[in-house]
């Protein structure tokens, strides 16, 4: 029997709503095994997500939608998001840092999430607004989602990619002692 195909919008909100449901057992697990495992299925999925967005989604809005600075911003918001997800995908629970990455992690997307979802002016409204072709797109993006997740079924994600750091040398320092109680 053939799936249903969603249309782009409804496809990008259920992404949105998994990766909410999965922060909030991330959240409440009590388990660094199930912590490290929901780290890997959050990276993974935001993974995925960013990359059908700024390969199928974006693109298509780009000369169609009323605010242009909105993918601009989705883009930086991406790639704010990709380089905490680097480091989480090379980390595990006992790290220094891991529980307050993640829990960043998700703010960052929440606000993203906010701004894409925002009823009249986010980049979804607009592409509907714009009259996009939702189906096709949404068909387009499921084949290309299906992809990924088929590639990085073994666990292994990509080096990230960024269109908006640029030019940045960061240097690792020491961090700051914890004050004795």
């Amino acid at each position: 029997m053939a799936r249903a195909t969603l249309d782009a919008v409804t496809l990008l909100k259920d992404d949105h709503r998994t990766v909410e449901r999965l922060f909030g057992q991330f959240e409440k697990a009590h388990d660094d095994d199930r912590k490290a495992e929901l780290a890997k299925q959050i990276c993974t999925a935001l993974t995925v997500h960013a990359m059908i967005e700024e390969e199928i989604f974006y693109p298509s809005c780009h000369g169609k939608i009323e605010e242009e600075d909105m993918l601009d911003e989705a883009y930086v918001e991406h790639d704010g998001a990709k380089v905490l997800i680097s480091e989480l995908s090379q980390s595990s629970p006992d790290d220094e840092f891991f529980h307050a990455k993640v829990n960043v992690l998700a703010e960052m997307i929440k606000h993203h999430v906010k701004e894409e979802e925002k009823r009249g002016t986010g980049v979804l409204a607009q592409a509907k607004k714009a009259k996009l072709d939702l189906d096709d797109l949404g068909r387009r993006l499921m084949q290309r989602k299906e992809e990924l997740m088929a590639e990085f079924e073994g666990g292994r994600l990509p080096d990230p990619e960024t269109r908006s750091y640029t030019g940045h040398k960061l240097v690792q320092s020491e961090p700051l002692e914890k004050p004795s109680n």
